[in-house]
């Protein structure tokens, strides 16, 4: 199972909220693309980069980090936050993104999620938050009348092979994944997941681990690893003794 750490970006700094909401941000750094060079040093495999302020206005706003993180560091990255055209998909993978992931657009113009499917192929993921069950759009402050497992089947038959999916409700709260959800997603689709929202110990990371021959190969990790309760170090060993594992 892939760790990712997440870097989200606004106002051009790392910053974490709590269940989405602008009234609840904590900054954690003024230099996100040092922070990004940390995580790699630390040893991460991928890294997840949202546009905050791109989530919120339609469209990507945070060029420069962005930029400045696929720059410097070797490890993939995959990308997201208000990409809603073509156009910017194309930009961002020329500039190095290893995947896309389009998030509203997958509500409001499914189209284009097929195209982008069709041409740039596993280089696209379908970011899917959910709220009560029901998916949330246009930087969370939207709720679309549309069930998340009935978007990702719909996604699924337009050629999307992977999701994030995120319980807004416990994202950035360190209170633990909601496993049952996770679980329901990854059996009911059979797409490849990539779990995000309450991961807060070891212990939220081996179960979701356990997971993994349902297809839930990535678990994304934020305010743990800012705030301290989980170490990057120990959560890649987990994924070392996985793979170890599996060797043998």
């Amino acid at each position: 199972m892939l760790i990712i750490p997440a870097i989200d970006l606004r106002a051009g700094k790392c910053v974490r909220l709590v269940e989405g909401r602008l009234d609840r941000e904590t900054v954690y750094s003024d230099d996100p693309v040092a922070v990004a060079r940390l995580w790699e040093d630390q040893g991460a495999r991928w890294l997840h980069v949202v546009d905050l302020d791109g989530a919120f206005t339609g469209e990507p706003k945070n060029w420069d980090m962005i930029r400045g993180i696929l720059s410097a560091v070797r490890i993939p990255v995959q990308v997201g936050g208000g990409i809603r055209d073509m156009a910017v998909i194309e930009q961002l993978l020329e500039l190095g993104a290893a995947r896309v992931i389009l998030g509203t657009v997958a509500i409001i113009n499914p189209g284009m999620v097929a195209e982008a499917c069709a041409r740039y192929g596993e280089s696209i993921v379908v970011g899917i938050d959910a709220r009560n069950g029901k998916v949330a759009i246009e930087g969370w402050g939207v709720t679309a009348e549309k069930n998340a497992l009935e978007l990702a089947a719909e996604m699924k038959g337009l050629g999307v092979k992977r999701v994030v999916f995120t319980d807004i409700w416990r994202d950035g709260t360190l209170k633990g994944p909601n496993l049952a959800v996770v679980e329901e997603v990854a059996r009911s689709t059979q797409l490849k997941i990539i779990a995000s929202g309450g991961v807060s110990s070891l212990a939220d990371l081996r179960a979701l681990k356990a997971m993994e021959p349902l297809g839930v190969e990535a678990v994304i990790i934020g305010k743990a690893l800012y705030a301290g309760t989980i170490n990057l170090r120990d959560a890649l060993e987990i994924a070392r003794e996985e793979l170890e594992e599996q060797v043998c």
